[in-house]
């Protein structure tokens, strides 16, 4: 229990898309994206992540541009399992720094161009209330223990924090071959960190047995356990010698008796019955039992208590405090090419291809209180391949129009997905449909230095139901984004944006192991967006 408990905490700690972008990858990557939403084609300084063969467009000069998103994320489970306390899980995900940083030298027909930016992840996860994996198997205990011991109510504290961050380190080289195409080739260094420090203290329960302290009050549930395990221990005990005293009786042939009468026969003294015939009534077997057929009650008995009592230590194993602190580390390479369009001097056309980022994420084990997190032990966590296709058009001098389409090869990467049973496996077997997003761009420019923007995207997940959990789903989702751009200085530009995601619900039905019993269990998947941001785009010279 204590060790399921802690691999959830461990899963639910994985790089993902904290908004914008498929499961893996982040696309949000610039104030600009973030007031308009369709920056595939972009020609300005932000293209040396959106479009990089674009840049060769820019003029002759060194150009900057620093941007900070902050993002914040709602994440609700609903679930249905009867025993837990609550039916509802949120979770908190907060980035309020979420960099982005361009640099670009442009030189006649070259473009020389550095990024770095969170790639993947980029937030902070908090649990307050746990999920419904953390609690499923602690609240197995009410159901286990009820007939038992009277338990009704559990409690428990279940606290982690963690972060997954995936910065990306790009430099390339762009070239005008003419000047209706444009070329990009370049790589993008990935460092992948993933931090948690999570723990389970304080497992209660309230156990009721008659003629016992235990009258209904909350104790621990590794303490109950200790002190049931040895007074089942001590009834083996006694139930074994029993068995031991009336197996000589019957070898010495008083199977057929009771034990009143081998008493009034002078083979057993008055204390000796009372002793054999207490532990028969203490069963619900009348004390006239014949010896023979006492012998096999009081070692079904013993056996019982013998099992008991090895229940109850595996308890009190299980529900013990345990702390956990692990760090995961890895990197990975990105090759990246792309490819500017410009027909008729106004349609601008972009395609960018990044290739699959293998990534190989270390244990760096500080504290292990499940034996779970081998230190040095080693897991996949792959980036997909992507191909992004953009398209801008000026409608008119003061208006203009731009589309985006990405599309992320997720059955092709490696994710290290669980299945129920916590073995792992290949992406094609739980994603059925690859990733892809289409998103609209429009700008109009209000005077010569101040446009207003707004954006649509629409994503669209291809994960199947056998992907989902409470620690990590995917789920389809709508943008509207909105924004302006300020020209402060002819070489500073100010764009603010901010967004606002919506997703679409999924649920999904499972099978929870209950003893030898599988209980069905509905849950109900959503959550929500929103970031502001803020950007400056620096030109130097002329």
């Amino acid at each position: 229990m204590k060790k399921l408990v802690l691999l959830a905490i461990s899963a639910v700690i994985v790089s993902s898309s904290l908004m914008a972008g498929g499961i893996m990858t982040n696309t949000n990557q610039s104030a600009a994206y973030a007031r308009m939403l369709a920056r595939n084609a972009s020609l300005g300084i932000d293209a040396v992540y959106y479009n990089p063969a674009g840049l060769t467009k820019l003029g002759n000069g060194l150009y900057f541009s620093l941007n900070n998103q902050s993002i914040f994320q709602t994440k609700d489970v609903v679930n249905s399992y009867s025993y837990l306390n609550a039916s509802k899980f949120t979770g908190i995900v907060k980035a309020p720094l979420f960099p982005g940083i361009y640099a670009a030298y442009k030189m006649n027909k070259f473009a020389f161009s550095f990024g770095f930016n969170p790639v993947g992840g980029g937030g902070g996860a908090t649990y307050d209330t746990g999920l419904p994996s953390f609690e499923m198997g602690i609240s197995d205990l009410v159901p286990s223990l009820n007939a038992k011991a009277g338990v009704t109510d559990y409690q428990a504290t279940v606290n982690f924090e963690g972060a997954s961050t995936y910065f990306g380190y790009q430099a390339g080289i762009s070239y005008e071959i003419n000047p209706a195409v444009s070329v990009y080739a370049g790589v993008r260094y990935v460092t992948a960190k993933n931090t948690y420090v999570g723990s389970i203290k304080d497992i209660k329960i309230n156990p009721t047995i008659a003629g016992t302290s235990y009258s209904g009050d909350f104790m621990r549930a590794d303490l109950f356990g200790t002190q049931q395990a040895a007074y089942y221990t001590g009834v083996a005990g006694q139930y074994t010698t029993a068995a031991t005293g009336a197996g000589g009786l019957a070898d010495a042939g008083l199977g057929t008796y009771t034990f009143a009468q081998a008493q009034a026969a002078g083979f057993i003294s008055a204390a000796q019955q009372a002793a054999f015939e207490g532990a028969l009534l203490a069963v619900g077997q009348p004390a006239n039992t014949p010896i023979a057929t006492a012998e096999l009650v009081y070692t079904a008995t013993a056996g019982q208590a013998t099992a008991g009592a090895a229940q109850m230590t595996g308890m009190a194993a299980k529900t013990g405090d345990a702390d956990v602190d692990v760090v995961q580390t890895g990197k990975g390479i990105t090759p990246i090419i792309g490819v500017n369009l410009t027909l008729a001097e106004k349609l601008t056309l972009a395609i960018k291809y990044e290739f699959l980022t293998k990534i190989e994420l270390t244990n760096e084990t500080n504290e292990d209180g499940t034996g779970t997190f081998v230190d040095g032990a080693k897991s996949r966590s792959d980036m997909p391949a992507m191909i992004s296709i953009g398209a801008a058009y000026p409608v008119t001098e003061k208006f203009k129009a731009s589309l985006g389409f990405n599309y992320y090869f997720d059955k092709g990467a490696d994710y290290s997905k669980k299945d129920t049973l916590g073995n792992y496996v290949a992406n094609k077997d739980v994603i059925d449909n690859n990733y892809y997003e289409l998103a609209l761009g429009l700008e109009y420019n209000i005077t010569e230095k101040f446009l207003v923007s707004a954006g649509f995207n629409m994503a669209n997940t291809g994960v199947s139901k056998a992907y989902q959990t409470d620690l990590s789903y995917s789920l389809s989702s709508n943008t509207v984004a909105g924004g302006a751009m300020y020209q402060l200085t002819p070489g500073i530009g100010l764009n603010i944006g901010a967004l606002y995601t919506m997703y679409g619900e999924d649920s999904k039905t499972f099978n929870h192991k209950l003893g030898t019993n599988y209980i069905p269990v509905t849950e109900d998947y959503s959550k929500t967006t929103w970031l502001v941001s803020f950007g400056l785009d620096i030109k130097l010279g002329k």
